[in-house]
């Protein structure tokens, strides 16, 4: 009995040794985010009542053009599709590190003939035939949450692929508007300058006829004709630009270049409703690439507990259960022929820990990157929205403004053809004015669409887009 007392005690006490021995004496790094401030700046344009994010996306464009296109590049986009079957590796992960905290069973059969040396026994010629049939186990008992920690920590990751496919349906929602918008900025100014180009060669047949009239030397007619053939040249590059603009509109919907169904005539008509911006706070409610870097924080912090409990000591169960023979004759069923074992193994790693000392520094460090990525993260949000709302504020003034210098400049434009044709005023004054019009209607139009892409680029700043799509998802966990 003393010696049973004894030898407990000697395993009890390298029991706690291993324990000692295995804790490890690398210092926790930690690094917490810096909070997001506690309002938008206040601005005009935007209003702090409701969140406009919480708006689906068909709701928000009212042009069924854009929302069909936008539905077929929600279907049929590739980066969609290559982001569904990421999530389906991250849910098929938790799957795996599952199935490792569960006991394994397998089956098996074996059975062999074996012959001893000649002059090792009595029966040195006789040959025994021997055949078993059973089932083995074998179970890591999970006593420091080591793999349940795994799983869980492969569960917020399969969730953190989930909001990368939404951040990139977001994304690709406000491509898709602002390449329409693009598109349709193009047609109008192709538009503006074949007008401008009909103009100028009615005037330069004008100035023309003052020339054969002795009235103007041959310059005007040369300066027109340059004028002419430069904004020519403008109309084939505006029309390159409206090519290579349509297929990546096609790219976008994830097929191949044909054309773009849309009603140029009524972009100037396009208007967006007042922005609500709510609390910043709503940011990570909304926006997806906030939730997925939440998602990941939560997954590094995870496989920080589970690379420390490498450290400790691992049990592990292993037991079989079958049948035996060693002669078909002697073989009598159950229970006679039964076999069976159980065992049960306490392992610690003691010597050579470097890799494990490694993979948990690394652990703890890619923790700290993890909250530095959540932080940048809650940054770049912040600073989009404040941005788009300062831009709408800034591009509404601008519109305003520049509309303004058209319409003064077409009023100058009548004066200016009258003058011209009483020949009260010289051809370089009529083809200035003439230009200073062409530029400012073109610059109106680029104004326009950079406000249309300003409250959409705040829509998407603010995390709206995706909650308007259809979503599946189940998870093994």
């Amino acid at each position: 009995m003393l010696t049973k007392l004894k030898s407990a005690s000697h395993i009890l006490l390298c029991g706690l040794f291993l324990l000692e021995a295995c804790a490890p004496t690398v210092p926790m790094l930690k690094k917490k985010a810096n909070p997001l401030p506690s309002a938008f700046p206040t601005s005009e344009s935007a209003s702090t009542e409701g969140n406009s994010a919480e708006i689906n996306w068909n709701e928000f464009f009212k042009d069924k053009q854009l929302d069909s296109l936008i539905e077929l590049a929600l279907k049929n986009n590739q980066e969609l599709g290559i982001l569904e079957q990421e999530i389906s590796i991250a849910n098929n992960e938790i799957m795996a590190r599952q199935g490792e905290y569960l006991p394994k069973f397998n089956a098996g059969v074996d059975g062999g003939i074996e012959k001893t040396e000649r002059f090792s026994t009595e029966d040195a010629n006789s040959k025994t035939k021997f055949g078993r049939a059973g089932i083995a186990m074998s179970w890591e008992v999970d006593i420091w949450k080591k793999l349940r920690n795994a799983t869980k920590s492969a569960y917020f990751s399969y969730l953190g692929s989930i909001e990368g496919k939404r951040y990139v349906t977001t994304n690709l929602i406000a491509e898709v508007a602002n390449t329409y918008y693009e598109l349709m900025a193009l047609d109008n100014q192709l538009e503006i300058v074949k007008s401008y180009v009909k103009v100028l060669a009615q005037i330069r047949d004008m100035v023309d006829l003052q020339q054969k009239a002795g009235r103007v030397t041959t310059l005007p007619v040369k300066r027109f004709d340059a004028e002419v053939l430069k904004n020519k040249a403008r109309q084939v590059e505006l029309e390159q630009d409206l090519i290579i603009t349509q297929n990546k509109m096609n790219l976008l919907l994830g097929r191949y270049p044909q054309d773009i169904s849309r009603d140029s005539k009524d972009f100037f008509n396009i208007t967006f409703s007042k922005i609500s911006t709510s609390v910043p706070t709503k940011l990570l409610d909304n926006r997806p690439d906030i939730r997925r870097a939440s998602y990941e924080l939560e997954a590094a912090k995870l496989n920080v507990d589970v690379a420390k409990a490498r450290f400790y000591p691992s049990l592990s169960i292993d037991g079989s259960y079958g049948y035996e023979q060693f002669n078909s004759k002697h073989f009598d069923g159950t229970p006679t022929s039964i076999f069976y074992g159980l065992a049960a193994s306490l392992t610690a790693p003691i010597l050579n820990r470097k890799a494990i000392k490694a993979d948990y520094i690394s652990a703890n460090n890619k923790q700290v990157q993890a909250v530095y990525e959540f932080e940048k993260t809650l940054v770049q949000a912040y600073t989009e929205v404040v941005n788009q709302m300062n831009m709408i504020k800034n591009y509404d003034s601008v519109y305003n403004l520049k509309s303004s210098q058209v319409k003064a400049l077409n009023e100058s434009i009548e004066i200016s053809n009258v003058l011209f044709k009483a020949a009260r005023v010289d051809y370089i004054e009529s083809l200035m004015t003439q230009r200073d019009s062409l530029e400012a209607q073109v610059e109106l139009v680029d104004i326009k669409r950079k406000q249309l892409t300003a409250y959409v680029s705040l829509y998407k700043a603010l995390g709206g887009g995706w909650k308007g799509t259809s979503e599946n998802y189940k998870s093994v966990y």
